[in-house]
């Protein structure tokens, strides 16, 4: 039986490994492939013949969205079923992606199932059960249960959250026009280098934070969080929202990950706490826009 093969599309390593890790531990008989940019995606299309294509939007050289258009005209006989993989949350972001033929779309960031269904939603209309499944395997369909990026990265089930009171945000919502507005959030000193004004918005696969900037390079963000508004997890995949004018829509998004959860006080009823986020992106559009930001040391309005 012809295996299921799938092309993963992202300039984050991070991204590329989790999506690969997810979809392995579900179907570990799929074939992946990975693409660094959609230039290099174009090289393995012209070669390959896949089952369906998994690409962020924003990537330097040639955007995903600049790749669905190319193969829709190139192989217009094929129709490759495409998701598109994207932090982009306003509704002209998703209308443009459905015009020029996306099969689905999924916000970053994501879960392991809300990917996983997304997968088997798109596959189910083209490639029979039996190649899905892969040797009489059952795939798990369900995404009933909001397993993190966490799990997608490690394969251990998400710890109980300390919070547990976060409404899950699905995918669907998020990319048809759910922006969430800076609410004020509890700062303190403390920390290297140079603070800096401002606020941003941490969103995980179930939750969004307001947040202020403590100190921010062209590698990494610390932010000042309230325990109120959650806590997320350890190497969880997140998107730092930075506000750029008066229009709700005019966000720029920065791809990370949390490697850091720290208290800034030693009493447990201390109400803040940092998070320390990577940055994952390898767009130099992107470090530019931070670069910027530690230029006017201000996260708001900057360009």
């Amino acid at each position: 039986m012809q295996k299921v093969k799938l092309l993963v599309v992202d300039d984050a390593s991070f991204i590329r490994d989790l999506i690969k890790k997810a979809v392995r531990s579900r179907f570990p008989h799929f074939v992946l492939e990975e693409a660094v940019n959609g230039r290099r995606a174009q090289s393995l299309l012209q070669k390959n013949i896949y089952d369906l294509v998994l690409c962020d939007w924003e990537m330097p050289e040639l955007s995903g969205l600049e790749l669905i258009q190319w193969i829709r005209k190139e192989f217009p006989d094929r129709k490759t079923p495409f998701i598109m993989v994207t932090s982009r949350g306003d509704r002209e972001h998703v209308l443009q992606a459905i015009e020029a033929g996306v099969s689905d779309y999924i916000s970053k960031p994501f879960s392991n199932d809300q990917l996983i269904s997304k997968i088997v939603k798109v596959l189910s209309k083209r490639v029979s059960a039996d190649r899905i499944k892969g040797q009489g395997r059952q795939a798990e369909m369900t995404d009933s249960t909001a397993s993190s990026s966490l799990e997608a990265l490690t394969g251990k089930p998400k710890p109980a959250s300390a919070t547990g009171g976060a409404t899950h945000q699905s995918s669907v919502s998020v990319l048809t026009g759910g922006n969430a507005q800076a609410a004020s959030a509890a700062s303190s000193s403390g920390g290297k280098g140079a603070k800096h004004k401002g606020q941003v918005i941490v969103r995980v696969h179930d939750n969004t934070m307001p947040c202020a900037i403590e100190t921010i390079t062209l590698k990494e963000i610390k932010v000042i969080a309230r325990k109120a508004d959650g806590i997320p997890q350890l190497f969880e995949q997140a998107v730092i929202d930075f506000e750029q004018g008066e229009q709700a829509s005019d966000i720029a998004r920065i791809n990370g990950c949390i490697y850091l959860l720290q208290s800034l006080d030693k009493k447990m009823e201390a109400e803040g706490y940092k998070i320390g986020i990577l940055f994952v992106d390898d767009d130099p559009q992107k470090f530019e826009y931070i670069s910027k930001i530690i230029a006017s040391g201000t996260g708001q309005k900057y360009y």
